[in-house]
């Protein structure tokens, strides 16, 4: 009651108006449905979201921020639940580059914004290590990549 959990699974289809979405629960849905293009769950979490946006027997306007680590498709959330392509997205991290507001409807707007990466450890990781950064941009991709194996066991790196 106090954090709901919906199931929900982003629509993967590559057209750009009216995003399909299935009116089956994610629980329930289908292996079929769930490996196709179309976007599961989103009757669900609307409904959540609209519950949110009454106070009482009053309608009021709500704004929802949308938020995560980069590149797990949080453009894509509202581009599903919007039903066409609101945001930009892509499979590299660094294609939201500034918040962006969608309006959902009269009383729920949605907020994209780029992806959240917090600096962990000490010293920090670095971006590359973060996945703040598309590896196609890096200007050096062997520091990272040594990073990467000094942190695996030998025996998970050499297969044996």
């Amino acid at each position: 009651a106090e954090f709901p959990t919906v199931a929900f699974k982003a629509c993967t289809q590559q057209q750009s108006r009216n995003l399909k979405q299935s009116r089956l629960p994610a629980a329930t849905a289908p292996e079929e449905v769930l490996a196709g293009g179309a976007c599961v769950g989103a009757d669900c979490l609307l409904r959540v979201l609209a519950n949110y946006s009454r106070s009482g027997e009053v309608k009021t306007t709500i704004t929802v921020g949308v938020v995560g680590y980069p590149n797990v498709g949080k453009s894509s959330l509202i581009n599903s639940l919007k039903r066409s392509r609101a945001c930009g997205v892509g499979a590299a991290p660094g294609v939201t580059r500034c918040l962006q507001a969608v309006q959902l409807d009269r009383h729920i707007q949605l907020l994209d914004c780029p992806g959240v990466v917090m600096a962990t450890g000490a010293p920090p990781a670095p971006a590359p290590l973060r996945g703040a950064l598309a590896p196609q941009r890096l200007r050096d991709p062997l520091s990272p990549a040594a990073a990467i194996l000094r942190r695996c066991p030998p025996k998970q790196v050499g297969g044996g």
